[in-house]
């Protein structure tokens, strides 16, 4: 070795780590951070919703106040919180940002623009919701502040103080499908600063119901309920389960028990009459539910004979109210409405027009200047009455219906079709003139709706099925039905069918259908025949098929335990051969011979850190790879809400777990794109997710979409490329073209300004043709003017369009047209010939984005319309027309500036002089040009219609009948057209005699230079 060569070992080791870090510090200066998608880069690929409100959603909270009873709160089970200011004429949603399942809504009433709300519905249904813990509004629900209570999952009742607003309490029920120690009674004393839990049994039993007397604060009562749920069973009572009394304010609490039964409780329904808070009332669910009443403040107790209504299903009908002014006049919400006029001692269930009430309540506000008039809360919506509950109206304007799924046909428009919870089956077009309302939806079947499926070998046929695997077929022209629910052939073992059971269409094959109860079938004359092409794909587990037993105290099976049953169902776009089948026992399966063979893939996915036996929720096979498939899981019916989704790219050998800190809530659905394999999106219950790489990264889509959506269902139309969201509360969404995401590369998303290309669009002035859009990516927000012309093949601008600065998506839309003609000024009346302009004709357009100084060219080519009843002969006549139109229009504009141009010299020339002969050779001119143009346009205010009508206002008429149609223009158009022109020019010809009658008098008249 060469002398001053040599270095000790540890040195070598000590420069060698130098230059490894000098190195990667140099790359690291020297290499930009990638530019992340971001929630907000999506910008206005925005959702829009179309209901319905036709029918609703469940209601699980309906607040006012008191002292200004015409603004009310309303808690959806899935749907958030929406207000009213005018008694229920309208409603605004106030809690999109937050969880969009309420349980409980609580006004201070001594500060009116307090308002509380608890999270997670406690109607302990199996499709129940979970929420995140507990809110509160100082400003009247313009912004929400979470609070705590973060654990809950469940909140049935909040109480504030009456005579402290400080103090709050809040019953927390707890969790529903697992143990938990974060349940029982709460309470704040400092405005929810911090929070004390007062009352507390054990990890099985949460506090369902508190009442406070409102002449003695100190005096609370409160219901204990121990229950569970798992996926195959619900259990409703125990020895958790009791009524409590503390006289401190919850520092002491005493079980009451004399004249209640002796036995173990269930769910209990409180109430007190506010007006002699000593009468006490309850429903108290045991071996033998009652009602029961008491009147030394709960005290002792006497069981009361009740009717059916007033003590069916206690675990879900917990609403009993006394009228805040008469304590003999009660209310019994629940199946139906019921009422009692002697304190509960007898009840009387509503008939007549309050009958027609949608059945299953759970809430309702009486106001208290004013007690004829109540707000009721049920399964479908909100109702007023305003006689004490003897009749109802429905308050049809809260879109908070809950969808399972949704489905779509390729009509054009498309309709999209659904199924609600308690609500049947509906249908309704994607666009309508004015937006889709009420009107437009169509109820097809009745029952708890779940699956809708449009045939594509029939238009008038549609499959819809409610639950427990009851399936029709309906011809949707004449509303006639036929079941066509497969059934158990002789010698096999009973068919088990899962409340929300699938019924789905091949998408190759457009005359199969399949259904699954623990086998699959499949038909290929609309339900007529079934052949059952599989074994049970179940685990088939016998501890886990006593739905008999279920309920606990109320045996309760209304197919919402059935258990072991097949719940997703999927066939390769691909290969019709390759069928995927999930089971809500956590069983996958696939068949690569239309169900000859099946090969099980559950021990895989576990390993992937999804736990054994999870609910397969939804199955999407790739359209880009046979052995790629896409799967949800859901585990939250054992206490497990995390979300699972995951990527199989070998036939289910081995699975990816796609992971994302934005993810919560547990997952019901994953879609791939139709065009794009990296383009995926999530619906959880708590949102809706994307991800432009493939599943590496996710973004919470919030654009136009709750940010805690229930998203249950997701379907992409492929010739609009919209995504429909069906959704446990918010109806229906449909986010609009989302041709933009597709190409959201990490390229795309480094430039500063991108533009999109722009679909083909057809060209139609049809409501239910979308207009061409602009869009455009900014990598951040621009100071600059943003603008975007269209330009024809000549480059002659056409249009320009203002832009949007945002950063992420932008969009703007062209009408198709070009900027409307410039049209003659001053008349008596505006000339809405400047509110038309000319369709322009199919062709291959120009659109410059111009960003400050900076261009950015791209093309949108429109189309003929398909659906057009003329010819194109008609439209090139029709174009050719409007721009006639238009050129006379602006003929006339110069020919009136003209004329003004003139008398505005004319005017100043007066100014000039004192020559009697010039001022009335000036003035004779003028009035002579005031004639012409009284022939141009209307000039006299004759009435407040301005009822003069000319050229301008006969060729702004022609115009508009010409422009804002796309066909062939009439005869008389054409004639009317002529003779308008015919009209022009002999007004041009009047002008120009005029000019030359006056024009050399009045300069001969005027010294020398006036009036040039």
């Amino acid at each position: 070795m060469r002398a001053g060569f040599f270095l000790p070992d540890n040195l070598r080791f000590i420069m060698k780590q130098f230059l490894l870090f000098s190195s990667a510090l140099l790359l690291s200066f020297g290499t930009s951070a990638q530019v992340k998608l971001t929630s907000a880069t999506l910008g206005t690929i925005e959702a829009r919703s179309v209901g319905p409100s036709v029918m609703g959603g469940r209601i699980s909270a309906i607040e006012g106040v008191a002292k200004t009873p015409r603004i009310l709160y309303v808690g959806a089970a899935g749907g958030g919180v929406w207000k009213t200011v005018n008694g229920g004429a309208s409603f605004k949603s106030i809690f999109d940002k937050y969880c969009q399942s309420i349980g409980a809504i609580a006004i201070d009433q001594k500060h009116p623009d307090t308002v509380w709300v608890g999270s997670g519905e406690s109607n302990m249904r199996n499709s129940v919701s979970v929420g995140d813990g507990l809110y509160r509004s100082t400003d009247a629900g313009e912004n929400f502040q979470k609070i705590g209570l973060d654990s809950s999952e469940h909140i049935s009742k909040i109480i504030v103080d009456p005579k402290n607003s400080n103090n709050v309490y809040v019953a927390v029920p707890g969790h529903l499908w697992n143990d938990n120690k974060e349940r029982g009674l709460y309470k704040t004393s400092d405005f929810g600063k911090t929070w004390q839990k007062i009352l507390y049994v054990d990890e099985k039993t949460g506090c369902a119901d508190i009442a406070i007397d409102p002449t003695n604060s100190n005096v609370i009562y409160a219901t204990m309920w121990e229950f569970r749920r798992t996926p195959y069973s619900f259990n409703s009572g125990g020895k958790g389960s009791g009524i409590y009394k503390s006289l401190d304010a919850g520092k002491t609490w005493k079980k009451l028990s004399k004249g209640l039964p002796s036995g173990d409780f269930g769910r209990v329904a409180l109430t007190l009459a506010p007006s002699s808070p000593n009468n006490m009332l309850a429903i108290v669910e045991s071996a033998n539910t009652g009602l029961y009443i008491s009147a030394d403040g709960g005290e002792s107790w006497k069981q009361q004979g009740a009717t059916l209504n007033v003590v069916s299903r206690p675990f879900y009908f917990s609403t009993l109210v006394i009228d805040p002014n008469d304590p003999k006049r009660v209310y019994r919400p629940a199946y139906i409405f019921s009422y009692s006029n002697d304190g509960g001692f007898s009840f009387t269930d509503a008939g007549g027009e309050g009958a027609s009430v949608h059945p299953d309540h759970h809430a309702l506000w009486i106001n208290p200047q004013n007690t004829s008039q109540m707000y009721l809360g049920t399964d479908g919506g909100v109702y007023m009455s305003l006689d004490r509950g003897n009749s109802w109206m429905f308050l049809n304007s809260i879109p908070v219906s809950q969808f399972y799924h949704v489905a779509a046909d390729l009509k054009t428009p498309y309709n999209v079709y659904g199924g609600l919870q308690d609500n049947g089956s509906w249908m309704a077009p994607s666009v309508a003139p004015g937006g889709v309302g009420n009107k437009e939806w169509k109820e097809l079947y009745g029952g708890d709706g779940f699956w809708v499926q449009p045939s594509l070998e029939n238009e008038n046929t549609v499959f819809a099925e409610y639950q427990g695997g009851n399936m029709v077929k309906i011809n949707i022209k004449t509303m006639q039905s036929v079941g066509i629910k497969p059934f158990a052939l002789s010698g096999e073992e009973q068919l088990r069918w899962n409340w929300n059971t699938p019924l789905i269409t091949s998408p190759i094959n457009t005359k199969s259908l399949y259904t699954g109860a623990q086998y699959l079938y499949k038909t290929q004359n609309e339900g007529q025949t079934w052949l059952r092409i599989s074994p049970d794909l179940t685990t088939n587990d016998p501890n886990k098929l006593k739905q008999e037993e279920s309920g606990g105290l109320s045996v309760d099976n209304t197919s919402a335990e059935n258990h072991c049953t097949i719940f997703a169902i999927a066939e390769s776009p691909l290969d019709e051969n390759l069928i995927w089948v999930g089971t809500d026992d956590g069983n996958l399966q696939y068949s690569t011979n239309a169900g000859k063979n099946w090969v099980n893939v559950t021990a895989n996915y576990s390993k992937a850190g999804i736990p054994a036996g999870t609910w397969v929720s939804s199955i999407e096979p790739s359209r880009f790879d046979k052995n790629t498939v896409y799967a949800t899981f859901d585990n939250h019916a054992y206490g497990d809400t995390k979300t699972y989704i995951a990527r199989s790219t070998d036939m289910g050998k081995t699975w990816t777990l796609f992971k994302s800190a934005e993810f919560r809530g547990f997952a019901h659905k994953i879609k791939e794109d139709l065009v794009s394999k990296n383009l995926l999106f999530a619906g959880t219950e708590m949102g809706l997710f994307t991800s432009t790489d493939g599943g590496e990264n996710w973004v919470v889509f919030k654009s136009k979409v709750p940010e805690f959506a229930l998203v249950r269902d997701i379907v992409i139309q492929p010739k609009t490329n919209d995504p429909i969201l069906a959704t446990h509360g918010r109806g229906i969404l449909i986010v609009s073209d989302i041709s933009p995401l597709r190409k959201l590369s990490q390229d795309v998303l480094e430039k500063n300004v991108f533009v999109f290309d722009a679909k083909a669009n057809e060209i139609s002035t049809s409501y239910y043709n979308s207009i061409p859009a602009i869009t455009y990516y900014l990598k951040d927000r621009v100071n600059d003017d943003v603008r975007a012309e269209i330009l024809d093949k000549d480059g002659k601008l056409l249009q320009s369009v203002p832009g949007t600065k945002r950063k992420g998506i932008n969009r703007v839309y062209w009408n198709m047209r070009v900027k409307p003609p410039r049209v003659a000024s001053g008349g008596a009346k505006a000339d809405f010939g400047a509110f038309a302009s000319p369709i322009v004709l199919p062709g291959e357009y120009t659109v410059r984005l111009t960003v400050g100084k900076e261009e950015y060219d791209s093309k949108i080519t429109l189309v003929n319309d398909s659906q057009a009843s003329y010819s194109a002969e008609d439209r090139q006549l029709q174009y050719n027309t409007s721009m006639q139109l238009f050129n006379l229009i602006e003929q006339l504009a110069d020919l009136n500036d003209g004329v003004l141009a003139i008398q505005a010299r004319l005017k100043d020339n007066l100014k000039l002089t004192k020559d009697v002969k010039a001022i009335k050779a000036i003035s004779a001119y003028n009035n002579e040009l005031e004639d012409v143009r009284a022939t141009l346009l209307a000039t006299k205010q004759k009435s407040i219609f301005a009822d003069e009508v000319k050229i301008r206002e006969n060729l702004s008429e022609v115009f508009a009948a010409v422009a804002f149609n796309e066909g062939r223009p009439t005869d008389s158009h054409l004639q009317r057209m002529e003779s308008l022109k015919l009209e022009l020019e002999k007004a041009k010809e009047s002008f120009v005699k005029v000019q030359s009658k006056y024009a050399s008098k009045v300069r001969d008249k005027l010294s020398a230079g006036v009036g040039k």
